[in-house]
């Protein structure tokens, strides 16, 4: 069966189409700059990227290119469309939902009193999800919620401490985000190991350009570190993470900044970028705090920190850890970040075995000592394959 996964971005759509018999990739692209002038998609065909160039105002034309692109007879994966069993689609806010949903009308009408909370994402998921109605409109369509896996956490993790009503009335709380990568790797992680789930206390890390955490006990997420958005939290690329909501009024009070110039300030040129002065890039601000950039290196020592910081929180709130997962971009090829996280944490149980560290780039594999008693892995995210399982288990039900 084969099952096709969309993530639609504001400007851009991602896809990858699954045979879901061995669960093989049969084709992965993605379109760029929908809106924009100078549209394109770009793929890999035999190993060999291939950019098409094509306008696309919107992404009922860029879901059209898709299926073009999928069905070319010389680059193309499929013959017909209704080789297609079924659509899913990653949808960063979805609110109350505990787990992902066949799209239906009633179900859409719930999701929309969450859109707001993605206000840049979720107008791009129903662009997505309508614009393949259009062409497929049997096509039975699945979103898969990127806050699904967060909604075991309890009210004392949740609630922010600010009156009642606008929890009640406005859905003020935390949502967290990065939870199809957390739910993956928390499976993934005990799979690898030999243990289960439901007797663990897992720490895992999604570090990339965004960045989150979350407290995984006995199989539950009870904890993590993102918010309403995802701007609460870690210091991440371009966001930055925690912060005194006066800093926030105090610098639109002086600068006469608007409450979209404050998100954008906030999500966009903070973080790395806005302390380092260098990049967003994690390699960038390395190779300058190698050269003697102190702002670079204070931005590192910063990253690193808050990371530490939140798995020690999360340690005493599940009563111990068992397992800290480092995944994404960052957790995954940073051998350094993943040192500067976790150093100094014997007390804890931590044992860092240094060589396997430093050659880790991006395997599978435990990176703790022997006598560990707190495992540290290294597991590759694979949110698109879960997205594609959970869509076939909901269309075969």
């Amino acid at each position: 069966m084969k099952i096709l996964v969309i993530n639609c971005g504001s400007s851009s759509i991602k896809y990858k189409l699954y045979e879901m018999d061995d669960q093989s990739v049969l084709a992965a692209g993605g379109i760029e700059k929908i809106g924009l002038e100078g549209a394109f998609l770009k793929t890999k065909i035999n190993g060999e990227t291939k950019i098409i160039e094509s306008p696309c105002p919107t992404h009922t034309e860029g879901i059209k290119l898709m299926f073009d692109t999928l069905l070319n007879p010389e680059y193309g994966a499929i013959k017909s469309l209704d080789e297609i069993s079924a659509a899913g689609h990653r949808i960063v806010a979805g609110g109350r939902f505990t787990q992902s949903q066949i799209v239906t009308p009633e179900m859409l009408e719930e999701w929309h009193q969450y859109m707001e909370l993605a206000p840049l994402h979720s107008p791009a998921h129903l662009k997505g999800y309508e614009a393949v109605r259009a062409m497929l409109p049997q096509l039975p369509q699945v979103f898969v919620f990127d806050t699904a896996f967060h909604q075991t956490m309890p009210e004392h993790a949740y609630m922010y401490a600010v009156p009642y009503k606008y929890y009640e009335q406005n859905n003020i709380r935390r949502w967290g985000a990065h939870g199809t990568s957390h739910r993956f790797v928390t499976a993934r992680v005990c799979e690898f190991l030999g243990v289960k789930p439901e007797e663990q206390r897992i720490i895992t890390c999604h570090i990339g350009n965004g960045a989150s955490i979350s407290a995984v006990k006995f199989g539950k997420c009870v904890d993590t570190s993102m918010g309403l958005t995802p701007l609460e939290g870690l210091m991440m690329g371009t966001r930055s993470g925690d912060v005194d909501p006066s800093a926030v009024l105090s610098i639109m009070k002086k600068e006469g900044f608007t409450p979209d110039q404050m998100s954008d300030l906030l999500n966009k040129e903070s973080g790395m970028k806005g302390i380092s002065g260098v990049s967003s890039d994690m390699r960038e601000v390395e190779a300058a705090c190698r050269e003697g950039n102190d702002r670079a290196r204070l931005a590192l020592e910063m990253y690193n920190y808050r990371i530490k910081k939140y798995i020690g929180a999360y340690a005493a709130a599940m009563g111990g850890v068992d397992i800290i997962v480092f995944t994404a971009g960052v957790g995954e090829h940073q051998w350094d970040v993943r040192r500067g996280s976790v150093c100094d944490m014997e007390f804890l149980g931590v044992k860092l075995d240094e060589e396997k560290n430093r050659k880790n780039f991006g395997e599978e594999e435990v990176i703790s000592t022997p006598d560990s008693r707190v495992k540290v892995v290294v597991v590759p995210t694979d949110e698109e394959l879960l997205i594609a399982s959970d869509t076939l288990a909901l269309v075969t039900k």
